[in-house]
């Protein structure tokens, strides 16, 4: 395995940085630590070029956005790099707009949903990758030996992978679907969170009254706010079942917030008089103006056509070879089944896919919907049941 440029200063740091913005691709992968931070803290940068490998120390260079702009320049490879384009996001506002990623890839290619890169090394490349440095404490300097080795495995067979998937992608006409599902990952707005509906993810948030979300969604931004000043996790601050229990109590003075079991001293101390104030916020927001409540979960009926459906998508799925989660998520199966969209044009609207996803599944389930086709079992009696979509017009 290539012995990989350990970098730790500023003058090595800024000459990989103009390297990469100069290369045709580069591979990535981070290690981070997410458990005590708002945000995630980035240890460690692994970097693989077609000749070469390189591990950038991110607590020994604090300010990584000379990287983060390189990435901008070339097409980056990597695995599973959702979290690690994350990080760019969220620190530097930045992420690579090219991107190819080996797990995507290997879906398209029946691996899978979710193959790890150890699997696909093994199957791509031959190599067994020692995976014993998992949970390492990536804090920890300096690194030794089977740091480094897991380090660079993980970036070191995946332009090895991309060479070998692409040509097997063309030659199934999916390397256009993979470009599609790649370049979402280079789109900046995917990694922003809309404060305006953060409160939607507290638990209990689906049965609350329109001013009791007024009230969550004031607490919410004053526990995001607190955790970000602090570089704490939310959890810290606030834990959800508190901020959803505050929403419902509408506590109006310190006496109040003693009837929270869960709220202890020390936070009624350092955030009783916020958490009044953000409760006289949501309080005073006008009826109008106060949040809708949530679409509530399908009746049985729709229930129903949601699985309906999702079984249709499924045989697509098969006869497409491909995972079915990979088609369509179910929360535009449920949005399909609340809308019900009366035309074909809005029927599309509805399902808001990419293209290639369209041209897979808009019309065997525009045609199922509007009973032209229907979803029939066969080979059950041998023992061998299969759900197909077939023509109404040939039964």
């Amino acid at each position: 395995m290539t012995t990989p440029q350990i970098v730790t200063e500023r003058s090595d740091f800024e000459r990989l940085c103009a390297r990469i913005a100069e290369a045709d691709r580069v591979a990535l992968d981070t290690e981070f630590h997410a458990e005590r931070t708002y945000s995630p803290r980035l240890m460690v940068v692994q970097l693989a070029f077609d000749d070469g490998a390189a591990i950038v120390d991110a607590l020994a260079l604090r300010d990584l956005r000379p990287l983060a702009l390189a990435f901008t320049q070339t097409t980056v490879v990597g695995h599973a790099l959702s979290a690690d384009l994350k990080i760019l996001a969220e620190r530097y506002d930045l992420v690579p707009p090219r991107v190819f990623d080996t797990q995507i890839a290997a879906a398209f290619l029946g691996y899978g949903m979710q193959v790890s890169l150890a699997d696909l090394v093994r199957g791509v490349c031959g190599v067994k990758l020692t995976k014993s440095q998992t949970v390492s404490d990536w804090s920890a300097r300096p690194f030794s030996e089977r740091q480094i080795e897991y380090l660079v495995g993980d970036v070191a067979y995946l332009l090895p992978i991309y060479d070998a998937q692409r040509p097997r992608l063309e030659a199934q006409g999916r390397y256009e679907w993979v470009y599609e599902e790649c370049a979402e990952l280079g789109d900046i707005e995917r990694y922003r969170v809309d404060e305006r509906r953060a409160y939607l993810r507290i638990p209990g948030a689906m049965r609350m009254s329109r001013r009791e979300l007024g009230i969550l969604s004031e607490l919410v931004k004053l526990r995001d706010r607190i955790a970000r000043e602090r570089d704490l996790p939310l959890r810290y601050v606030l834990p959800d079942d508190v901020v959803a229990g505050l929403a419902a109590l509408k506590p109006a003075t310190i006496d109040d917030l003693g009837q929270l079991r869960r709220l202890d001293g020390g936070m009624k101390r350092q955030l009783g008089a916020a958490i009044l104030q953000a409760v006289a916020r949501g309080q005073a927001i006008a009826e109008a103006d106060l949040p809708q409540r949530p679409n509530r979960p399908a009746t049985p009926a729709r229930d129903a056509l949601v699985s309906l459906l999702g079984a249709a998508i499924a045989e697509i799925a098969r006869d497409a070879g491909l995972p079915s989660s990979l088609l369509v998520p179910r929360a535009t199966l449920e949005r399909l089944s609340r809308e019900v969209p009366q035309d074909r044009p809005a029927f599309e609207d509805v399902l808001a896919l990419q293209p290639w996803r369209l041209s897979l599944v808009a019309e065997p389930l525009w045609r199922l919907l509007t009973g032209e086709a229907a979803l029939r079992i066969e080979g059950y009696a041998h023992g061998d049941p299969k759900v197909r979509l077939s023509d109404e017009s040939t039964r």
